[in-house]
Order: C-alpha cells, then structure tokens, then sequence
C-alpha cells in the first residue's frame, strides 16, 4: 500500500525532532546546517501537509503541541529505522568495494592484467581481488551469471547479452620453430596456405581461434587441428619443440621472438587484428572497484592520445 501525501520525508522530521529536543527552531536549524527561515517554512509546510499544528511558539522558544508530541514520537522511530537503513547501504556499499571479482581471457589474464591490478592496488589498497581465467565464451558465461563483477575477453565482437567497451589491441601472429620450413621462407604466407595447414591451435570458445576461423573463413576455415591446447604456454611449447605452426597472441611472444626461439612467419592479406574487450551485463554499469580498474585499463590510451 502507498504512502498517502500525508506523511512528511525524513528531512523534515528529522528537523521536528531537532526542535522538540532542542526547544528552539533556531537551534535545530543551526544543527542541521539550514537557515532559521528556511527551518520555519519546512515546519509549517509539514504542518500544512499533516493537517495540525506540531509547535507551540513563544519568546522563550518552541515545544510540541500535544499532537506534537504523538508526531515526535512516531517520528522517532521512523528516523531510528531511516538511520538503520542508511547504515546497511553503508555497510553493503563498504563490503562491495572492498571486493572485486574479475574474469579473464588468457591472454588479458597472464600479459595485461598484472599490470593493471597493480595500479588498481595503489589506488584502492584495501579492495581485495580475485582474478579467474577462461577462454571468452566462458568470461561471457561467468559474467552473465552474475559470478563476476567484471570479464575481459578477446574476440571480434560483444558476447550476446554484455556491454562492453574496448580497452586494448592485439594481433595474432603465426610462429614456428627456428627449424620449422617456413622460418625460412622468403614470401608471405597466403591465407590458403595457412587454411591448408594443420595448426596447433586454442580450444574451440576462445577468442584467439574465433579471430583465426574468422579469418580464414573465406579460404574454407580451418583445416583440422594437429593439437588442441588451452594455454598460450602450452602453445609455445608446441611450437618450438616442433609440434607445427600455432597461432596465437603478439603479447604471448615478445620474448621468444626476441631470443629466436619462435619466429613469426609474414602472412599475406590476412588481417589478424583484434580488439580486447572489458565486458558486464546489459542495463548496467561497472561500480565501485570495477569501475575504478576499467578506468585504469583505459588510461595508458587516453596519455598516448
């Protein structure tokens, strides 16, 4: 049942208990930081809305009438449960930033999200963070159920059902072992001879193969994959001990390409650029600490910018 237009906001009987234990409209306004006239118009105005007068005026001061007196009385109890209430939402609010679930993609997860988390520290200390990794389809599972209150994932579009906006850039780059044939070719690889080959490859839901199958799909997709592995570790590994050719991110090789482990094959009219993305459930917004870390996995853009 709705309140009637009766019953006065907590402002004003908050300021009727003020006067009633202060004995003076001047001093209650003083209290809550209101001026005397604006305190005596509240006042009437609520007296005008209840339909009796609440305060017996006088030189000395104000005192309740005896309606007053029944109105400070419920009133009382009303501000005593608005109080309670007020400190609950402070108590959520305090345990709502003072943690903060994540779910990431490998790749975000292992080569960007250390980074950030660490500046996430400095500027919240006390919020405690859990970081969980999957491929993309599993980030955009996780998020959906409310399990995280934030996802990273990889991919060429939005999961259904997320927002979500773009925080970094990637591409993929085809590498093979120092002794590997195509460590020494001299011409780009075509995008059909790569569709031809098996590759040691992510699981299917990843966003690296989704980028990959998206790729090669006008060269009739991918062939069938000589291994099937779900880390960029395990990539590595498969490539320079001879596995085949793996695809798999630019930030995953850095160092391998560097040392000559790995070496990155050219490819030909192949656009293996991808966009990483923070992800959360439509019709609503990231708060509190993950607010603040999206904030931060945007801020080296905006300084190059």
């Amino acid at each position: 049942m709705p309140l009637s237009s009766r019953v006065p906001d907590i402002g004003a009987l908050e300021l009727l208990l003020a006067v009633a234990r202060l004995g003076s409209v001047g001093r209650a306004a003083a209290e809550l930081g209101v001026s005397q006239p604006a305190a005596s118009a509240r006042i009437r105005g609520m007296e005008r809305q209840i339909g009796v007068g609440l305060l017996e005026r006088s030189p000395r001061g104000s005192r309740p009438t005896e309606a007053g007196r029944l109105v400070v009385e419920w009133a009382r109890n009303v501000v005593e449960a608005a109080q309670a209430l007020d400190a609950g939402i402070d108590a959520l609010r305090d345990r709502r930033d003072a943690r903060l679930v994540v779910v990431a993609s490998l790749t975000v997860a292992e080569y960007l999200m250390p980074g950030w988390l660490l500046a996430l520290h400095k500027a919240s200390p006390d919020t405690a963070v859990t970081l969980r990794t999957a491929n993309s389809a599993d980030v955009a599972a996780h998020v959906l159920a409310g399990d995280a209150h934030l996802g990273f994932v990889e991919g060429t579009g939005t999961p259904a059902g997320l927002a979500g906006a773009v925080v970094a850039a990637d591409r993929l780059v085809v590498v093979v072992s120092p002794d590997h044939p195509w460590a020494r070719r001299r011409s780009p690889l075509t995008g059909a001879e790569l569709a031809a080959t098996p590759l040691v490859l992510r699981e299917p839901g990843s966003g690296t193969r989704e980028v990959l199958e998206e790729a090669l799909a006008p060269y009739g997709g991918t062939a069938p994959p000589r291994l099937e592995l779900a880390s960029s570790t395990a990539l590595k590994s498969a490539a320079m001990t001879g596995a085949g050719p793996v695809c798999l991110s630019e930030l995953a090789v850095v160092e391998e390409l560097a040392t000559r482990r790995l070496v990155a094959v050219p490819l030909a009219g192949l656009d293996l650029h991808r966009p990483l993305r923070a992800v959360w459930p439509v019709g609503s917004r990231p708060a509190g600490p993950a607010r603040l870390l999206l904030g931060l996995t945007r801020e080296p853009a905006r300084r190059d910018g």
